[in-house]
This record gives structure tokens, C-alpha cells and sequence, in this order.
């Protein structure tokens, strides 16, 4: 059944906003995404469980203005805002990962007209960046092609005022809910793509809600079917290349943009579920610990009472978690810093330049993949049958963690990650220039 669209989102909260024109600093996000963070993380079970169409948690970030961060008249369009927006999503999927996904998603599609437009600038203020501030738009979508050749994608065809789309592509994030759609599409199927924006209200545009995901519940996951909807000349935002000889190392930062960007989520939801073990552990810390063994026939005297937290093996637990978490940290950093650069770059990129920071993204990509999947399955283990555990957790619900870290994983390739990687390290070998690399 297709989803119906809403005429308005209301939130039952208020949130203490930055302004439109304000800068991302280190006063004003920080602020108000932890403010945001705190809010989604006290019914984030309780949703999960529902799994809604997250109408009411976008309204909440719209609210926050957090969709606005990259866009926002004022704001440093040369690349620094891209760590703030790192750490919003970062602390967003800490607390609800699948609100992570659906802003990650949004703030590179943000960036579409200057990824694949005549500029191709990272310092270009665009249409898309002007109403995606002032009307607090959330984007949704996908320009990628498709991975697989029986895939024949979306298809433009040429009109008097512009185009027409059809097709039916499926996207991981936000098209149950976003105020914009941003897509790729081939005119007449073959040959160059271009970027087109939709608005999703059009009567030829239908969405089917993705339904039974093991995790990401709320990232507003969907088909959507294009049924001749017009799209004029004014809302093609920019062209990607057929040739790869012929697209721009600055272009191809899009696709390694978006998958920093979820290496962020999945580093958030391996940090949220430690912490959130870590309070659980602590809250059972007044219990006695049992009598030490036997010795000699005798039962040792025992001490004074200690809590849980003087567990060794805990310790332990905990000790190589937040070892495997540090670790990932430093190399999405790394790998962040690393983008930042090169998005300061804008048309000056080099192939060299793109294939180290595509090296460090993948680097970034399998190490914290592999860490949130670890973290979250022993995290399970940790609190099972933990004093607490059902009361904060809402029983099942803790496992959230893990279901949403096998679901975000699940479709990344370590393998060729490694292998690429191995590859640039042993021979000096760049990764094609391909959207999808």
C-alpha cells in the first residue's frame, strides 16, 4: 500500500533552534543536538517497536534545524560544516540510528547541485541550498545507478517544458517522509545521468513503504514508482558522466561523502550501545559479589560487599569494547579529515587526492563495520539478565542495537574493500571513477 503524504508534521516537543543564517559552531550544534539526541534516545525503544513512518521525527529535526546545516545562508559553505555534520550524526544514531541514516542521506543529496552541477564548486550557493534552507526541506532519494544490469533504473524522456520520469527504483532512506526527492535518471535509458529533483506530493508519484527490515526501522525506507511526472528544466540539478574518463574527481566525492556519512551512523549505534550497557552494568553494581571458592575444604571469609564493576571479566568486556570503538574513532576522523580536504578542493581535486581519501573511507567503512557488529552483539551479552536491563531497555528492545548494525552492514562488500585497499597500498592502483566505488 502506498504511502500517504502529509500536509504537515507537528512535533509535541519544542526545540531551542539555531537560526537559519547562524554558522555551525561550537556553541550552537552541539547544543542543539544534544538536546535533540537526549529527546529521540527516551522513546527510541518504544518506537522501534512501532516502526511508523517517522513523520513526527523528522518535524523534530526540522525544528532542530538540522536539515538546514550545510545549506544554510551564512554558514561556511567551503567544507568545514561537514564536521559538524559528521558529529550530528554521529550523536543522532547514537541515540535513534535510524534518524541518523535518513539526516546522512539528506545532507549529501543537499550537496547535489554542487557535486553535479555547471559550478561543481564546494563554495556554490545553489537553488537546491536556498530552499532546502528557507523551506526546511528533508531530501530523500538516490542519484547512483543501478548496481545490477537487470536493473534498467529510471528513464527521462524529453517534453516541451523539461522532461518526463518513469521508472521504479528502490531507496534505503526517507522516501515515506521527505519533503524532496533527488534522483538519477537516464534520458531514454541509456547515456549520460541526470540529477533531477521531484517533488513527491505530484499525483504520478507513488511510495511503498519498506516493511519487515530486521533493523533501521524508522529510516523511512521505501519503492517508489515515477508514473510520467514532469520534471522541468529548471529542476535538473546537474549531469554525472556515462565516461568515467569524463567525471570529475570532485563529482565522485559524493558516493565516498555518503558512505563516511553512514560509517558515522554505524560508529553511533556501536557508542550508543555501549553507553547505554555501560549505565545498566553500573545500576547493578550494589549487589554483593557471591563467596570466593573454596579452599582447603574452607569457605574463605568474605569481604565487604563489592559491586559488578569490580568484575574482572567485566572489565575485561568493557575494556576491549571501548578499545574496538577508540579504534574505529580515530579512523573515521582520519578518513573525515581527509574529505574535508578534498571537498575544499572543489574542481582542483586530483585522481591521486580522490583515490587516498577513497582508501581512507574504505578503511574507515570496514573497521567500524566490523566493530559495530562486534560491539553490539557482545553488549547483548553483557546486559542479559542484568538488573535494569528490561526496565530501561523495554525488554526486547535493547536489541535493537544489533538488528540495526547487521542491517546497515549488510550490504557493504569488506572483501572488496580490502582488496581495493591492498591493491592502492601494494601497486598504487586508483578505484575507478564510478559513482557507486
Amino acid at each position: 500500500m502506498s504511502t500517504p503524504r502529509k500536509a504537515a508534521r507537528r512535533s509535541a516537543i519544542r526545540i531551542v533552534s539555531a537560526p537559519a543564517d547562524r554558522p555551525a559552531d561550537d556553541e550552537i550544534w552541539p547544543r542543539v543536538t544534544r538536546e535533540l539526541a537526549d529527546d529521540l534516545a527516551v522513546d527510541a525503544p518504544a518506537r522501534d517497536r512501532a516502526g511508523k513512518a517517522p513523520f513526527d521525527e523528522v518535524a523534530r529535526l526540522q525544528e532542530a534545524g538540522l536539515p538546514a546545516l550545510l545549506t544554510a545562508p551564512g554558514a561556511n559553505p567551503r567544507g568545514a560544516d561537514w564536521r559538524a555534520a559528521s558529529a550530528i550524526v554521529r550523536e543522532i544514531s547514537a541515540a535513534d540510528s535510524s534518524i541518523g541514516e535518513l539526516l546522512a542521506h539528506h545532507y549529501v543529496l543537499s550537496w547535489s547541485s554542487r557535486f553535479f552541477g555547471p559550478a561543481r564548486e564546494a563554495g556554490a550557493t545553489t537553488a537546491l541550498d536556498a530552499c532546502t534552507a528557507e523551506e526546511r526541506w528533508l531530501l530523500a532519494g538516490g542519484v547512483e545507478p543501478p548496481l545490477t544490469g537487470t536493473d534498467p533504473g529510471l528513464v527521462l524522456t524529453p517534453a516541451e517544458d523539461g522532461w518526463i520520469l518513469d521508472g521504479r527504483r528502490t531507496f534505503a532512506s526517507g522516501v515515506t517522509v521527505a519533503d524532496r526527492l533527488v534522483v538519477g535518471a537516464r534520458p531514454g535509458g541509456t547515456g549520460d545521468w541526470l540529477i533531477v529533483l521531484v517533488d513527491p506530493a505530484h499525483p504520478g508519484v507513488f511510495t511503498d513503504a519498506g516493511t519487515d527490515r530486521v533493523g533501521q526501522r524508522l529510516a523511512g525506507a521505501g519503492t517508489v514508482t515515477f508514473d510520467h511526472v514532469p520534471v522541468p528544466a529548471a529542476h535538473v540539478l546537474g549531469v554525472l558522466p556515462h565516461d568515467e574518463h569524463t567525471v570529475t574527481p570532485f563529482a565522485t566525492l559524493a558516493p565516498l561523502a555518503l558512505r563516511l556519512l553512514l560509517v558515522q551512523v554505524g560508529l553511533g549505534i556501536a557508542e550508543g550501545a555501549l553507553a547505554e550497557a555501560r549505565d545498566i552494568s553500573r545500576a547493578g553494581q550494589a549487589g554483593p559479589v557471591p563467596a570466593p571458592p573454596a579452599r582447603n575444604g574452607r569457605t574463605a571469609a568474605t569481604t565487604d560487599p563489592v559491586g559488578t564493576g569490580d568484575d574482572p571479566y567485566l572489565l575485561l568486556a568493557y575494556g576491549e569494547l571501548a578499545t574496538a570503538a577508540h579504534a574505529a574513532s580515530a579512523v573515521v576522523e582520519r578518513a573525515t579529515d581527509a574529505l574535508v580536504r578534498g571537498l575544499l578542493a572543489g574542481p582542483e581535486l586530483s585522481p591521486e587526492e580522490r583515490a587516498d581519501i577513497a582508501v581512507l573511507v574504505s578503511a574507515a567503512e570496514t573497521l567500524t563495520g566490523r566493530a559495530a557488529v562486534h560491539i553490539t552483539t557482545r553488549v547483548l551479552e553483557l546486559v542479559d539478565g542484568a538488573e535494569g536491563a528490561d526496565a530501561r531497555s523495554g525488554g526486547p528492545g535493547f536489541d535493537r542495537f544489533w538488528r540495526n548494525a547487521r542491517a546497515l552492514t549488510a550490504h557493504t562488500r569488506p572483501a572488496h574493500r580490502l582488496r581495493d585497499i591492498g591493491d592502492h597500498y601494494l601497486n598504487g592502483t586508483h578505484a575507478r571513477l564510478t559513482l557507486p566505488a
